[in-house]
């Protein structure tokens, strides 16, 4: 294949509005997310933040009594296309060690879809898996 061949999708072509320099506003990510289904058995709060315009995605699992924490980790934002500047969805990678998670999410009329594709590093045999859960941004003056 040659080397100067262009790959981009009209969607990928740049415009005007796109700069180099732009980093996405992540409000619409940014804050506390909880599981709606309050029994879940995979994910139950996701908290994603803005760090000098960088995401930082934390994230807990469904624990007792109380939820694990998975630790903070970098993640990455994306917007709707090459020129929008609003970020619509992250994705984060998190290695504990017997397990290699990547977790995923974008936003969907205020409610947020995180995906999970999880792959065992360990060779205990379990099936590599995937997962989906809804989330709902908890106000200020929501409890966690």
């Amino acid at each position: 294949m040659p080397e100067n061949q262009n790959f981009n999708t009209p969607l990928e072509q740049l415009t005007t509005k796109a700069r180099g320099d732009v980093k996405l506003n992540l409000a619409d990510l940014a804050g506390t997310w909880k599981a709606c289904d309050q029994n879940t058995r995979g994910l139950v709060r996701v908290v994603l933040r803005a760090s000098g315009g960088n995401l930082k995605v934390r994230v807990f699992g469904a624990c007792h009594p109380t939820p694990c924490d998975w630790g903070t980790v970098n993640g990455l934002a994306y917007a709707e296309s090459v020129s929008a500047t609003d970020a619509i969805a992250f994705s984060a990678v998190y290695t504990p060690g017997f397990k290699e998670t990547i977790v995923t999410g974008r936003l969907d009329n205020g409610t947020l879809i995180v995906e999970t594709y999880n792959h065992f590093t360990d060779g205990s045999g379990r099936s590599n898996y995937y997962s989906r859960g809804y989330f709902c941004k908890l106000q200020r003056k929501d409890k966690e």
